[in-house]
């Protein structure tokens, strides 16, 4: 039977993250600038940590190769805007299909791997791109390039935004990305919240537990670790795209740093609580707010970043959200699958299917 107490702090807690929603879709009507800015930055770091949590966490593929996407998107996008003259917003969705297409061969190959021999081959296959990037000279090649003055200026929906804020275009345009950023990270929570409690989500996290056992019942683990490969990368090659968009400038460095998008998506998902869906949002809220903390530091917030993370990994093994769990038993997402029974609910057993791999 449910615990009415954990059911009345689950509701309590969904109508809180309900009022949240709508005053983070609120913020660019009463916060300066800056703040949107920096909101944008939180978002698209989620969107990464969130896909690449599918990955590792709930389909059993640890990528360093991530970075991959983040900048055939941005390229993409660039391409779009600067060759062919599209709008930024079209070129998004172009950024988006672009990555997706690349992850069908980066599958076909990194597929023949296993363990860290996958994380190494999803790396050499990032750095290949990177250096045909390098070679692209109607986008500047190694140097990179900008897009056209005015261009975010002159994007879908900002002249309509400048006057429903009173604002000027600057300010306009990066209200626009910021809502995107958001819608974004909202629908790729909730889909893959849906997935994961579906049948084939059900499956996949079978086949992370125990591939063997999973294939014995007629779960066919490739396909759908491929299907997960590559709708993350859409997700990824959207994000990159969007961040770049609004950087202005890309250069085959910057858009395909495996720092930027695979290291600090790694330990975010690693500190909030890899394998489990809110684990990301609370890795990245730590995340920035150690960048806030120490940015009249330097560096050293990198030091502070790896104390911490070796520190829960040694003694919180399943982050800071499944720890928090652990102790409480609240679970906002919960992802446990009832097995069937003719003996009513309260003999109903929990399969654990959906508990992060040790």
């Amino acid at each position: 039977m449910n615990n009415p107490t954990h059911t009345l702090s689950r509701l309590a807690a969904m109508l809180l993250s309900l009022i949240t929603i709508g005053a983070l879709f609120a913020v660019p009507f009463f916060a300066p600038r800056a703040i949107v800015q920096d909101l944008f930055g939180v978002l698209t770091l989620l969107v990464l940590a969130l896909n690449w949590n599918m990955l590792a966490g709930f389909a059993g593929l640890v990528s360093v190769g991530q970075q991959a996407f983040v900048g055939i998107g941005a390229y993409a996008m660039f391409a779009a805007v600067i060759l062919w003259g599209l709008d930024p917003m079209v070129g998004i969705l172009i950024g988006g299909l672009a990555a997706t297409l690349f992850a069908i061969p980066m599958a076909f190959f990194t597929f023949r791997l296993n363990g860290a021999y996958f994380a190494i081959g999803t790396w050499v296959v990032a750095d290949i791109a990177r250096l045909a990037a390098g070679q692209w000279t109607a986008l500047g090649g190694g140097t990179g390039t900008s897009l056209p003055k005015g261009t975010a200026k002159d994007m879908f929906g900002v002249e309509a935004i400048k006057g429903l804020l009173d604002v000027s275009s600057a300010a306009a345009a990066d209200a626009l990305t910021y809502w995107v950023a958001l819608t974004l990270a909202l629908l790729l929570l909730v889909a893959s919240y849906l997935f994961l409690r579906s049948r084939m989500g059900l499956g996949l996290q079978a086949i992370r537990d125990n591939a063997n056992a999973a294939r014995s019942v007629g779960v066919d683990p490739v396909r759908i670790k491929a299907a997960v490969f590559v709708l993350t990368a859409l997700g990824t090659g959207l994000c990159g795209a969007l961040m770049f968009m609004q950087i202005t400038r890309v250069t085959p460095d910057a858009a395909f740093s495996v720092i930027d998008w695979t290291a600090f998506v790694i330990f975010v998902v690693v500190i909030g609580g890899i394998g489990t869906l809110p684990g990301p949002i609370v890795g990245v809220a730590v995340f920035y707010c150690l960048q806030r903390l120490m940015a009249d530091y330097g560096t050293a917030y990198l030091i502070v970043l790896g104390l911490l993370g070796i520190a829960i990994m040694l003694f919180a093994r399943w982050g800071l959200w499944g720890t928090f769990v652990d102790r409480t038993g609240l679970d906002l997402l919960p992802l446990r699958h009832l097995a069937p029974s003719r003996h009513g609910p309260e003999n109903v057993p929990q399969l654990t299917v959906s508990e992060p791999a040790a």
